[in-house]
């Protein structure tokens, strides 16, 4: 299993943050299953990041103010070293209709599914009934070819 962070670590015991590190330092060869935890992380903190560092790379002459699009921004966030960083299903849990400020650009053309259930208590019904949603719908990505 690879084990990754994504959030804001800077605010973090040191001790902590060097234990996140050794995980993810001896963890990244790994294969199969890509275990994400997301601590401190909010879709507008990512967008931020992002930003800044995009704006210092333009600062800095390393790349052009005409260079900047979802690619180069695809590249600077929290979930970029994800094979699949864009979910095309989100199930939200819980009955809540909203995305609580969570992968605010990755979930851009997703799909949402929403349950009133607190996630421990989705069963196999509840991921098939989702899943055959979303089988049912037509995805047009924004009109984009994606």
């Amino acid at each position: 299993m690879k084990m990754s962070v994504i959030g804001d670590k800077s605010n973090l015991p040191n001790s902590l943050k060097e234990a996140i590190n050794h995980a993810e330092e001896t963890t990244k060869d790994n294969t199969g299953l890509h275990f994400v935890a997301a601590l401190n992380y909010g879709g507008r903190y990512d967008i931020i990041q992002a930003t800044k560092k995009i704006a210092a790379k333009v600062k800095d002459g390393v790349i052009q103010l005409e260079d900047i699009n979802d690619k180069l921004i695809d590249t600077e966030l929290e979930t970029k070293y994800l094979e699949y960083p864009n979910p095309d299903l989100l199930i939200r849990t819980s009955g809540e209709l909203r995305i609580s400020n969570y992968m605010l650009w990755q979930l851009a053309y997703s799909e949402f599914c929403f349950v009133d259930k607190f996630f421990p208590e989705l069963d196999e019904a509840d991921f098939v009934a989702a899943l055959r949603s979303f089988q049912r719908r037509q995805r047009r990505y924004g009109g984009h070819k994606i």
